[in-house]
């Protein structure tokens, strides 16, 4: 099982046959920037969910699966002192979220962090709705501020990992993640199920974030965030980062971009046609750069060769001390 949040990176795990697309709120920090995955809105968790679905018919994923963390922005009011109101607007949000990332975002399953009782109820309530639903328990990263951080878990209270896993196999969850334990009390829950477990940083079956197992981010934050357990099998962001290095370079001497580059051809005929008509608008020099360039192409003359370093590009100044984000 590995995580991807767009279709250039579901394409891949296609290609490689991997079994289970993880669309997770770790997006909200290796896509979006974010400290934790906390930021992220059900929102943002839809749209990234849409584009590797597209990917899915091809019958590659056997599920793809959707972490639902805090899950919705609907507010809905309860009175303090009744808990079973309390119960159950947290579950008609947790059902709602639900059908709302499969609807939305074509996902076969969705994956529910935590085992507290009223997980467990909303787990249940959401297999009851005709959700599949994969359990996570260990280190469940929407919970940080109470586990205290990014922190191993099972370490003094593993039996209640185990217990944990068990009650939400009963309530009909087809897989359990346990992430950040201990591999004993791993090996403990998996022996003890009925259901497959996926181990994060625990256990044999290991799931990954797709830029953590391609080394695909370099930023001194990302290493911040990294957990300890990954495993790069690349070094993508080196050959992205040479590869920006390479463009820009050229780009600034002038060797790219050259013929091979604008292979879209104007006949003589044309570009005379075309330089009297702006003659006519008044652009002569418009109508000189178009036939100097033409004469340029005729006689070889424009070539790849970095003579001709651009001043501009698409009406923007290129400005090489200064950079702009420009949004389309």
């Amino acid at each position: 099982m590995v995580t991807a949040y767009d279709h250039p990176s579901a394409v891949h795990l296609e290609l490689a046959g991997i079994d289970i697309c993880l669309v997770g709120d770790s997006a909200s920090m290796v896509v979006h920037g974010h400290d934790t995955t906390l930021p992220i809105s059900l929102s943002k968790k839809c749209f990234s969910i849409a584009a590797p679905s597209l990917v899915a018919p091809s019958g590659r994923f056997s599920s793809a699966i959707f972490r639902l963390g805090r899950t919705s922005q609907v507010q809905i009011s309860w009175r303090q002192s009744d808990p079973l109101s309390h119960l159950l607007c947290i579950l008609f949000l947790a059902v709602d979220a639900a059908v709302r990332i499969l609807k939305e975002g074509g996902m076969d399953a969705i994956k529910l962090e935590g085992g507290s009782p009223s997980r467990i109820t909303a787990a249940k309530a959401i297999v009851e709705a005709g959700i599949a639903v994969m359990g996570h328990v260990g280190l469940t990263p929407q919970a940080i501020s109470v586990l205290g951080g990014f922190r191993a878990q099972g370490k003094n209270i593993a039996s209640a990992v185990v217990e944990t896993a068990m009650a939400l196999q009963e309530v009909g969850c087809f897989a359990v993640v346990l992430e950040c334990v201990p591999a004993p009390v791993a090996a403990a829950a998996t022996s003890a199920l009925r259901i497959p477990t996926i181990g994060i940083g625990a256990g044999p079956f290991f799931v990954l974030v797709y830029h953590d197992l391609l080394g695909m981010i370099q930023h001194p934050h990302h290493a911040k965030v990294t957990p300890k357990f990954c495993k790069q099998f690349g070094q993508v962001g080196e050959v992205i980062n040479k590869a920006l290095l390479e463009n820009k370079e050229e780009v600034t001497n002038g060797s790219f971009t050259g013929p091979a580059h604008s292979p879209y051809k104007i006949s003589s005929c044309n570009v005379d046609g075309f330089s009297k008509e702006l003659q006519k608008l008044g652009l002569e020099k418009a109508a000189s750069a178009a036939a100097k360039t033409a004469e340029k192409i005729e006689t070889g003359e424009l070539s790849s060769e970095g003579k001709n370093p651009p001043d501009k590009c698409c009406g923007l100044v290129l400005d090489f001390h200064s950079r702009r984000k420009i949004v389309t």
